[in-house]
């Protein structure tokens, strides 16, 4: 008889950032792979417009700040309590910033984007890892701009390589119990979050900021969500079952 089990099949996994275009795209091929999955975002109105778009049944829709440690603790246990221990976590929120000159660049908004991006990720494999199955995996969504410097993107690029540091921190820490820990890195995507950036590129550079992209990825065009989530799910699953602290580039080139 054929097997028909999915790569996920029983898992529980946890999604940050779950309703924005990068978590959406992972959480569907999760469960379409058979994992029960817990949505997590700031918004409860994002969560519920994520949820119509996919299928019903094992989702768990958490509303916190994953800065903050009492939503993380929070969502860590309403996962466990619903669907058991936690075989992935997917720390997969973020937030941009803005571009501007050393001198005139808001300390708040630097402040800001290290709270979401490193203190979130570091918040979730704190309150998570003790409620994490041996043998399980942690993807962190860092990008393109955790291996490479552009001038005015500080906050971004300074957390995106940070996130890099934890990650390897991880990866040895966990390695015993047999969880893999190993962060991700698209390049530019074809989603809103993307858009805002190449605006605020545009409005501070005086150019369009999609063709200044485009012209950077040997592909020559950006990604879609789909395509990422994809190497998101290899890493997630036990494909990749000897790969860890590594940094996985989803970029079409842009790193080379």
């Amino acid at each position: 008889m054929e097997n028909t089990l999915g790569m996920l099949d029983g898992k529980t996994c946890i999604v940050t950032g779950g309703a924005g275009s990068l978590g959406l795209a992972a959480a569907r091929l999760f469960l379409a792979e058979g994992a029960n999955v817990a949505l997590v975002d700031l918004s409860s109105q994002a969560l519920e417009k994520a949820a119509a778009a996919l299928p019903p049944g094992r989702i768990e829709l958490i509303e916190g700040d994953v800065s903050n440690a009492g939503d993380v603790r929070r969502y860590a246990k309403q996962t466990v309590e619903r669907f058991g221990l936690v075989d992935v976590l997917f720390s997969n929120a973020g937030n941009f910033g803005t571009v501007a000159p050393i001198e005139s660049y808001p300390e708040d908004v630097f402040d800001a984007v290290q709270a979401v991006h490193v203190k979130g990720a570091f918040l979730a494999a704190k309150f998570v890892v003790p409620v994490m199955r041996d043998g399980g995996s942690i993807v962190i969504t860092s990008s393109v701009a955790g291996v490479r410097g552009d001038a005015g993107v500080y906050a971004y690029i300074t957390a995106k390589h940070a996130q890099v540091g934890l990650m390897r921190c991880l990866a040895k820490e966990l390695a015993p119990r047999g969880i893999r820990v190993n962060s991700i890195h698209p390049g530019p995507i074809d989603n809103s979050f993307q858009l805002a950036v190449e605006e605020g590129l545009g409005a501070a550079t005086n150019v369009d900021g999609t063709e200044f992209f485009n012209r950077l990825i040997p592909l020559g065009r950006h990604g879609t969500p789909e395509e990422v989530a994809k190497s998101v799910l290899y890493l997630a699953s036990s494909q990749s079952s000897f790969v860890t602290g590594t940094t996985l580039m989803v970029d079409g080139g842009m790193s080379v």
